[in-house]
């Protein structure tokens, strides 16, 4: 917690303050919050007023300021700034794996020119390396700067490069072992080499049971890999075994952040990510296309019941039970749809387990399905509904529960398999197509038992 709270008032004052350029009692404020306490000050000002107030921070804390905030905020607050400036003043000090992602947000073209004007060649080297890797991947999310030793160095020797590599790097939790070819060969704990004579050997204390992932793993397996086996970091090599960077758990903290955010925004139909502060144009063109489909979705459904209308005019109570079956098929294959979508994404669901999922998901189908159908026939015998409509509904609910939940389990298996993110089978999709085809199940045993 900061050592001082920001309300409306003081956010005022504050304002005031930074308009005045009153740096004799601006200082002393800042230097009681946090960088993520500044960040959020920055939501609230105007770009000529966040320039002014970072121009107040030291450069190092002005960067922590700069990486807490949104990709469009940094975007936008860089305009304030030449491209030397921001070459030297931000990426400088920033992690290759943060400026990477900066630039990738970037116009290709303003992004060569920050990196030609970074004073630290070997910095924007590395930098420049990050970018030739997908979109989530794990060369995507890692960052350059780590710690290596060689497996023939003594005690002594190591502690010496890791003072020297140390400078670069702000998290130091082991150091990795690398052989004359630079390949990953194992790591070793800070704790170990302290504890060690300085004569001794690397070669002779090192863990060589070392876990890695190479640089195309994808974003979803690296964090499982972290989360599997508590690492806070995790050494990347390329395709010859090479120790080329590492990912730490606040990257792949802010990568499932990410990720989980798509999802969600997936689940509720919005088909980019927005925020609420974006524009009316963005705003729209991400909600538009899902509310499209639910139009379809809808105008099919109203095809359907046209089709039936001569059984529907004979069977009136029909009609009052449609909205429940819509409801339910709905339900239920979102159910099926998001259960299946997190077994993916956790890597729970593998090809050897498979069919016993789906066949737990029916016996769940099916045991849901009777007790909602023995419950309305309850409400069905005591509102005194007639007997043979009640037994259809209560029929044509058990089979469209079990076929929503086919739906919801065996499309985001598909669209797995075809390479498409199965979170799209999740929300509009996946319940716009239940009600169609829950709407046309509850009419074909309608009609087959009621003729």
């Amino acid at each position: 917690m900061s050592l001082i709270e920001i309300t409306k008032q003081s956010l005022a004052e504050l304002i005031e303050l930074i308009n005045a350029k009153n740096q004799e009692e601006l200082l002393p404020v800042l230097e009681k919050l946090y960088p993520p306490d500044i960040a959020e000050l920055f939501d609230e000002l105007s770009l000529e007023q966040a320039v002014y107030l970072a121009s107040l921070l030291e450069p190092q804390k002005k960067v922590d300021v700069f990486t807490e905030l949104d990709d469009e905020n940094k975007l936008t607050f860089l305009r304030g700034y030449e491209t030397e400036d921001i070459a030297n003043t931000f990426f400088a000090y920033m992690d290759s794996d943060d400026a990477a992602d900066i630039l990738n947000a970037m116009d290709t073209q303003k992004g060569k020119e920050i990196l030609r004007k970074i004073a630290d060649k070997e910095h924007s080297k590395n930098i420049a390396s990050l970018l030739k890797f997908p979109e989530n991947t794990a060369g995507s999310l890692m960052a350059k700067e780590l710690i290596k030793v060689r497996e023939n160095w003594t005690v002594k020797q190591c502690t010496e490069e890791i003072r020297k590599q140390a400078e670069e790097v702000d998290n130091v939790y082991s150091a990795y072992v690398v052989d004359e070819f630079d390949e990953l060969i194992g790591w070793i704990s800070l704790k170990r080499i302290l504890l060690s004579k300085e004569s001794q050997k690397i070669t002779a204390i090192f863990n060589d049971n070392v876990i890695s992932e190479t640089t195309y793993t994808s974003g979803e397996e690296v964090a499982a890999t972290m989360q599997k086996y508590d690492l806070v970091a995790l050494p990347i090599v390329d395709a010859f075994n090479r120790l080329v960077g590492r990912v730490t758990f606040d990257d792949v903290l802010d990568y499932v952040k990410d990720e989980a955010e798509k999802d969600y925004q997936m689940l509720s139909g919005i088909s980019e990510s927005v925020e609420s502060t974006d524009s009316v144009m963005l705003n729209t063109r991400a909600r538009l296309p899902w509310l499209i489909v639910g139009l379809a979705g809808g105008i099919a459904s109203s095809l359907v019941i046209g089709n039936f209308e001569a059984e529907l005019a004979k069977n009136v109570q029909l009609a009052l039970f449609m909205p429940l079956i819509m409801a339910m098929a709905g339900n239920v294959g979102v159910q099926s749809s998001s259960i299946m979508v997190q077994g993916l994404a956790n890597n729970s669901i593998t090809n050897s387990g498979l069919w016993s999922k789906l066949a737990k998901e029916l016996a769940v189908a099916l045991i849901n399905g009777l007790v909602c159908s023995a419950l309305l026939m309850g409400y069905g015998f005591i509102s005194g509904n007639n007997h043979e409509i009640m037994m259809t509904v209560s029929l044509a609910l058990v089979a469209v529960i079990l076929l929503a939940a086919i739906v919801g389990t065996s499309v985001p298996l598909a669209l797995d398999r075809l390479k498409i993110d199965p979170a799209l089978a999740t929300g509009p999709f996946i319940t716009t197509s239940n009600d169609l085809l829950g709407l046309l199940m509850y009419f074909l045993i309608g009609y087959a038992i009621l003729g």
